[in-house]
């Protein structure tokens, strides 16, 4: 399935909750009173506040989350016949249930500017089933309605086919890396230089370049100049031959290096560290180098930081050792490193991919059974990898840490709102 169809499924699945539908009223009976046709109107009535109007038989209450110099809290105002009435003049409490039925109560109480205001705060999202009572002039009623925002329905099935995938927040492991470049070199003590002890025509050359040598393996044949005699040069290590300076007929002299071999079964990685960064690295700490053609990775540990620096690029040498059996570890070749400096517990982390901005919030998306819902986040320290959360999200929540964006998209498409 292409990008485009599989978004055009989504965009037609996604059953989004709508927000700001209209009250129903019920008088303290539980019966639903004459605001019941209210509820299916696409905008609540607003009163001269700009609050949510909910009315029943001649009373009203208005009710806004007041966020003007304030941390969001509920506000109302009470009403007889369109009258203003005195906060006194009644009692006004709002039950929220979030998303997971997650309840939570806020009382009202009056006020000198002839409102009633909550102490406590609602925190973001402005997203729940709310439930409003009240009573006044000694006349109880009661209001439900549903106010989402940031909310949005994803079938099971369709979820799996964009590949959406979720993740339970969870304590994790925020590491300070540095990323480096470097190339990889033969270890020093592990090339041999074959070299012929008597001079003499060569008459047998039995490997090539990139040929597989053993440890006595007879590399060449050479006549001794001095006895006439055929003897045989051999290898001294198991490697591969990196260079052979000699040709068939050519006369070797005494001393001249007719083979180059190199174990290259382990391979040193020198990095290049630049400016202060340099100051942080020790030996011991843990290094994941990367193959750049085809980005295998392998984990190892920094061995030791060379005296001086490099004099072409003039950077601070790392080194560290590799494992190279199967040989796709060339020497010479350039090679990307992250070194880990440290590694700081966190209480919560969640992947940098669940990451996503919402109006002017950096937020994740929580799944409770088909509905995902934004959490407006604080974070704290962060690495390449994953981030750690200061508040928005409990331990065990059920983050979306792929494909985050789609679910962003429908949300925004939407524009489902909050009361405000």
């Amino acid at each position: 399935m292409t990008l485009r169809i599989l978004i055009g499924a989504l965009s037609l699945s996604f059953l989004l909750v709508a927000c700001g539908g209209k009250p129903a009223a019920e008088d303290e009976h539980g019966h639903e009173g004459d605001a019941h046709a209210e509820a299916e109107a696409d905008q609540p009535r607003k009163g001269e506040h700009g609050g949510r109007l909910l009315e029943q038989d001649g009373v009203s209450v208005e009710l806004a989350i007041a966020e003007d110099g304030t941390p969001p809290k509920y506000q109302a105002w009470l009403y007889r016949d369109g009258k203003p009435l005195a906060p006194s003049a009644g009692t006004v409490e709002v039950r929220l249930k979030r998303l997971g039925n997650v309840a939570e109560n806020h009382t009202l109480k009056a006020q000198t500017d002839g409102s009633l205001m909550a102490t406590t705060i609602v925190g973001e999202p402005h997203s729940f089933d709310v439930e409003v009572l009240a009573k006044i002039d000694g006349k109880a009623v009661r209001w439900t309605y549903e106010s989402y925002e940031g909310r949005t329905e994803i079938t099971a099935k369709i979820a799996q086919e964009a590949g959406i995938r979720v993740a339970p927040a969870a304590a994790g492991i925020i590491a300070d890396e540095h990323e480096v470049q470097g190339l990889l070199t033969p270890v020093e003590g592990r090339i041999a230089k074959v070299a012929a002890r008597f001079p003499g025509p060569v008459q047998r050359l039995n490997f090539n370049v990139g040929d597989q040598v053993r440890t006595g393996q007879t590399l060449a044949s050479i006549e001794s100049n001095l006895s006439l005699t055929t003897y045989s040069v051999t290898s001294p290590i198991s490697g591969v031959v990196l260079a052979r300076n000699a040709s068939v007929g050519s006369v070797a002299t005494e001393g001249m290096a007719l083979f180059e071999i190199a174990d290259l079964s382990t391979l040193w990685v020198d990095l290049h560290i630049f400016g202060a960064d340099a100051q942080h690295i020790r030996p011991g700490v843990p290094v994941t180098v990367t193959r750049m053609s085809d980005g295998v990775t392998v984990e190892t540990t920094l061995e030791r930081v060379l005296p001086g620096t490099a004099t072409a690029s003039q950077s601070t040498v790392a080194r560290a050792t590799i494992a190279n059996a199967d040989g796709l570890w060339r020497p010479g070749s350039a090679v990307k490193a992250r070194i880990t400096v440290e590694q700081q517990p966190a209480g919560l982390v969640v992947p940098l991919g669940a990451l996503q901005s919402f109006r002017d919030w950096t937020v994740a998306f929580v799944r409770v059974g088909d509905t995902y819902e934004i959490r407006p986040l604080e974070l704290g320290k962060r690495d390449a990898t994953r981030v750690e959360v200061v508040s928005g999200l409990k331990a065990g929540d059920q983050v979306v840490v792929e494909q985050s964006y789609l679910v962003k998209a429908d949300i925004e498409k939407s524009g489902a709102s909050h009361d405000h």
